[in-house]
């Protein structure tokens, strides 16, 4: 856009060059041609007419005069579009504004969800910061405890290693004993047999002394005659 400074300025000059030209131009006697067959006439013909009259500087006046009143048009329009813009405008930052309030209250409901998801994960951490420290301490205890175990086991090994040999030795010991029992329960066995045997040789000794003691009372007791 050509700024009216500049517009002012260039048709300034053609109007000065313009007025210069009608200056030295010397007015022709009207002749019965050029002379209007009505009285009315335009105000552009009266203008010019008067124009053609005028001298230099008034020309000029009147050429500035005109200037003036286009730069006033030619404002009154760039008015007229500015103010049509300015109205076009409005709606349209009234449309944004209506957009900023619905966002605002998007973004607010998002922060609120927002908020609340922090509240949710902050409590939840809290748990699971709890659960945590439970588990140190149910471990701290649980190694406590498997230490205590662990000397317990190992007294427990120390006695079993003790009652193991103890076991042993009583074992050994009960062989032994056994061992004696039975070679004395052979002895014993030996013993024995001996005896029966000396048992059935006395007996069968007094059954043959008996059995010859009674064939000698039946002989003794029988009668002479009868012996003959």
């Amino acid at each position: 856009m050509i700024s009216p400074f500049f517009r002012k300025k260039g048709t300034q000059e053609g109007q000065e060059d313009r007025s210069q030209e009608l200056a030295n131009q010397e007015p022709a006697p009207p002749s019965s041609e050029e002379i209007p067959e009505s009285p009315v006439q335009s105000p552009q013909d009266s203008i010019f007419i008067q124009k053609s009259r005028m001298d230099k500087k008034s020309l000029d006046l009147v050429l500035a005069v005109e200037q003036m009143i286009q730069a006033k048009q030619h404002t009154e329009l760039q008015n007229s579009e500015l103010q049509d813009r300015l109205t076009h405008s409005g709606g349209h930052i009234e449309r944004l504004n209506r957009d900023v309030k619905q966002l605002t209250r998007v973004i607010e409901e998002r922060e609120k969800s927002i908020l609340d998801l922090e509240q949710k994960i902050v409590d939840k951490n809290m748990k699971v910061d709890q659960v945590a420290e439970d588990y140190r301490e149910l471990e701290r205890r649980m190694t406590v405890e498997i230490e205590e175990l662990k000397s317990v086991i190992e007294l427990e090994k120390q006695k079993y290693g003790s009652l193991q040999v103890k076991h042993n030795d009583v074992l050994a010991e009960k062989n032994k004993r056994i061992h004696e029992l039975e070679e004395k329960i052979g002895r014993q066995d030996v013993e024995h047999q001996h005896l029966k045997q000396k048992f059935e040789t006395t007996h069968q000794e007094k059954v043959y002394l008996a059995n010859m003691i009674s064939d000698f009372t039946n002989r003794m007791s029988a009668p002479i005659g009868r012996e003959g």
